[in-house]
């Protein structure tokens, strides 16, 4: 794998990644493999062709990363796991990734021309995957486990770190902790409810980009995000984000946690071709007049004009002059036209005729 050592721009295989390249779209496929390798391949090349530039897995293992004895003790499946048919643990134990495919998957992103990078949710995963990947993914649940933050910084390769469901504090501890080994962090805004309600909208928060960006000048930002439409990613984009994270299905109809709320190879394709769009029409901050628009200057723009003929040595006073379009690029423009009052013509001239510089002078 190809990884640079440079902090800005970073470099995710043949990506570059800053404020002035393409938003980079990590297409998320998470457990909507549904447990088949072959489902896996498809999603990766589905989402290739719908314009992702890496395709996510999440490593873990049910016992490493959850507690059945703990969720059973909550008394009840809450928030988007009240739907679920089955207990917390099986559903994470039928989510696993399992290690035989990993290469097979790693070969098929190279053959869709995609990077393939994981989320890993424990020590060995993370060492066990780190030789497959350009990158790092960590997601929000673990923003308080800073002993896997460190251990993926310390493998010297861009990491993503997902903040949803933190305090602030939690976030400038995390982020500290991450940079004092690795500067290549990618920092991401992200609301954890997966329930793809409308109401979600109100809660994800984009303007906390801008906290970021005033508190973390140096890192690339980015959008974990889980609602559903363009909405959020095209917002994020406008506000510096360059990369986005959403999950990825062939059908949210499926059954299993996370199809309902990912996007699709059609929409997925119009998220992309709208931010390419939102990125063209960003340009730069220098306002200047475009190159589309210069004869739109003369066409829209006034110019002083006489309102009579007038003979060569006429002095001319308000009357004579009116503003009008167009406005040639030798023409006096409306706030000079104080400027020309006292003047005298040099030439006989017509009504409607701009004046120019060297048309008029002093007696």
């Amino acid at each position: 794998m190809n990884i640079s050592n440079t902090h800005s721009p970073l470099i995710v295989n043949s990506h570059s990644i800053s404020e002035s390249d393409p938003t980079y779209f990590i297409a998320d496929i998470a457990a909507n493999h549904d447990g088949d390798l072959e489902k896996a391949k498809e999603l990766i090349w589905l989402s290739a062709e719908a314009g992702a530039d890496a395709a996510k897995f999440q490593h873990f293992k049910a016992n490493t990363i959850v507690s059945d004895f703990g969720f059973k003790s909550l008394g009840g499946q809450q928030s988007h796991q009240s739907t679920w048919k089955k207990s917390v643990y099986e559903v994470y134990a039928d989510a696993e990734v399992d290690l035989n495919w990993t290469e097979e998957l790693v070969n098929t992103c190279k053959q869709a021309e995609i990077d393939f990078f994981t989320s890993p949710y424990d020590f060995d995963l993370a060492d066990y995957i780190d030789q497959f990947v350009p990158a790092h993914k960590i997601g929000s649940g673990d923003i308080t486990w800073h002993a896997m933050l460190e251990h993926i910084a310390k493998k010297d390769k861009p990491y993503f770190l997902a903040t949803g469901a933190s305090e602030l504090a939690d976030v400038v501890a995390a982020v500290e902790a991450c940079l004092k080994i690795n500067p290549k962090l990618v920092l991401m805004q992200c609301n954890t409810n997966y329930t793809a309600s409308l109401e979600n909208f109100a809660y994800i928060n984009l303007n906390v980009l801008k906290t970021y960006r005033t508190l973390f000048p140096e890192l690339v930002l980015g959008l974990s995000d889980h609602t559903p439409g363009h909405s959020t990613v095209l917002g994020a984009v406008a506000l510096g984000a360059r990369v986005i994270e959403k999950h990825f299905t062939d059908d949210n109809q499926r059954n299993g946690p996370d199809h309902k709320f990912s996007m699709n190879p059609v929409t997925w394709k119009e998220m992309v071709d709208r931010t390419r769009e939102l990125e063209a029409a960003l340009g730069s901050p220098i306002k200047k007049v475009e190159a589309n628009e210069a004869e739109t200057v003369v066409l829209q723009r006034r110019s002083v004009r006489l309102t009579r003929d007038m003979k060569a040595g006429e002095v001319l006073v308000e009357a004579d002059l009116e503003c009008l379009r167009p406005a040639p690029v030798d023409a006096f423009l409306p706030y000079q036209l104080q400027d020309v009052i006292g003047l005298s013509l040099r030439q006989d001239m017509v009504k409607g005729e701009h004046l120019r510089p060297d048309l008029v002078g002093k007696l």
